[in-house]
């Protein structure tokens, strides 16, 4: 017991409404159902919890993880309950706030239980149809700091880290009928290799909201196999197939607009990634993360995540990944209107791009940031600072161009994302014409596509189309849209205004 109140399970607490009878009561029975029946918790015991800092015996963290989880309608995990004992629990980490209780970095060797127990109450809301979406998401700045010092020491690889309690990292966090997953070889790592080059490939050509459970499911049983003692060689690599799944698992939920979910899962890919010694697959988890900021309308934030990401990265960075960071650095920059600053940072993006052809051994997770892609990131740049700048529209259209002509492999996401940064630098440009085309281009191909971002972006470009509402074929365009957009559901998104 610290003396001292738990300020996250405090926060939470108000959050979920409960009073401390209710609480007690509700744990005594989400305990039997999960086995426990003997628990007897009361009120003067969640007094303790809340305001003392004491830490209850397992189950009962297990057990309050998923009655939040539940209640809240997002991921909940124990650590985020201040319920994990290592450090000093309830304080906050440095930095941290109220909405951000995420207590990062965490120790090394709590990162196959924090996957584990985080995919797990994931699938539990899949299961129970829950949105999953309710919390806030961190500030970047406030994200970066808490992750700064942890990034740039050398990692700590699972070979070298202390041996620990087996019975903490197997721990069933969500209390429901989790696979017990077993030590494994070289020939099972090599199809969880593979798996993840599918799972890759179903994401960049439909979108992540189909898919988007099996690869928290197979995330889930990675982090049980990571439980065990495995050669150095295998943990290293199944610690990259936990990274990378870990980006896919934040990228499609992002996809679908489970935006703080999406976020822990990029933080969870950092420190997979670093675990397993791969430090430029760390900053490329947090480059996700800061993509997904400027998405939201948070370039600021987004920058300051990107300072980290490529600070941390480390020397063996190769300069195509740092072509790719520089090219979401420029679209924040163009979402700040700073124009020059987005010119300079595209430079260097092209010269580390070319520069990087000469490059042997490009790892799985860069070699789908292509040609194309680095155009179409142009194109995005440019459209974006239309906004401020519409001379820069001309621009737009001349890379949406280049990155459709090269579009040939299957990658319909990233198609439709091309059609609308063409479009709408089309209508700032005044060619409705042509606008028009691309605008259909985009619309036959989303019906298709799983991705609430791509909505995102046609919401955009609709409210450009106001300008020409008077043109038959614009019209005739708008209507088309606002039939086809889906129907809000709360949260971001909503029907086509303007």
């Amino acid at each position: 017991m610290s003396g001292q109140p738990n300020t996250r399970l405090a926060d939470l607490f108000g959050l979920a409404g409960w009073s401390k009878g209710e609480l007690a009561r509700l744990v005594n029975r989400q305990a039997a159902a999960m086995g426990h029946p003997q628990l007897s918790t009361d009120t003067s015991r969640v007094r303790r919890w809340i305001d003392m800092g004491e830490i209850p015996r397992d189950p009962v963290p297990r057990v309050l993880a998923a009655l939040f989880t539940e209640r809240l309608g997002r991921v909940v995990t124990m650590e985020d309950l201040g319920l994990v004992r290592h450090g000093r629990a309830g304080k906050r980490p440095r930095d941290g706030s109220a909405q951000h209780p995420d207590g990062v970095p965490w120790a090394p060797e709590r990162t196959a239980a924090v996957l584990t127990e985080f995919t797990g109450m994931d699938l539990m809301l899949n299961r129970r149809g829950l949105v999953g979406a309710g919390a806030a998401l961190a500030a970047g700045s406030a994200l970066s700091s808490a992750m700064h010092d942890w990034l740039h020491t050398d990692p700590i690889l699972s070979a070298d880290a202390p041996v620990v309690d087996q019975s903490l990292l197997h721990a069933d966090s969500a209390g429901f009928d989790r696979y017990e997953a077993a030590p494994i070889g070289t020939e099972e790592v090599d199809e969880l290799e593979r798996s993840v080059e599918v799972f890759r490939a179903w994401d960049a050509a439909r979108g992540g909201g189909l898919q988007r459970k099996a690869v928290v499911g197979q995330l889930n049983e990675v982090g049980g196999i990571l439980a065990y003692r495995h050669p150095p060689h295998l943990q290293r690599r199944l610690w990259g197939v936990a990274a990378n799944l870990a980006v896919l698992a934040g990228w499609m939920s992002h996809d679908v607009g489970l935006e703080p979910t999406a976020q822990k899962y990029f933080v969870i890919a950092a420190h997979a990634a670093r675990e397993g010694g791969d430090r430029p697959r760390a900053g490329e988890a947090l480059s996700r993360a800061a993509r997904q900021k400027v998405h939201l309308g948070q370039p600021d934030e987004a920058l300051d995540l990107m300072k980290l990401a490529q600070s941390g990265s480390g020397d063996a960075v190769l300069p195509r990944t740092r072509a790719m960071f520089h090219t979401i650095e420029a679209w924040a920059q163009a979402s700040m209107g700073k124009g020059q600053a987005m010119r300079r940072t595209l430079g260097q993006a092209e010269d580390l791009f070319v520069s990087g052809r000469i490059d042997a051994e490009t790892p799985s997770w860069m070699q789908t940031f292509k040609d194309e892609d680095l155009y179409g990131m142009q194109a995005l740049a440019y459209r974006t600072l239309a906004e401020f700048d519409p001379g820069a529209a001309v621009h737009a259209q001349y890379y949406a161009e280049k990155a459709l002509a090269l579009r040939v492999d299957g990658r319909e996401r990233s198609k439709i994302f091309d059609h609308l940064s063409m479009a709408s630098a089309c209508f700032i440009a005044d060619d409705p014409e042509q606008a028009d085309r691309y605008a259909r281009l985009a619309l036959m191909s989303m019906g298709s596509n799983s991705s609430r971002r791509t909505w995102d972006r046609l919401r955009e470009m609709y409210r450009l189309t106001a300008e020409y509402a008077s043109y038959p074929r614009i019209s005739e365009l708008r209507e088309e849209i606002r039939q086809a957009l889906p129907k809000p559901k709360g949260g971001r998104g909503g029907t086509a205004q303007a």
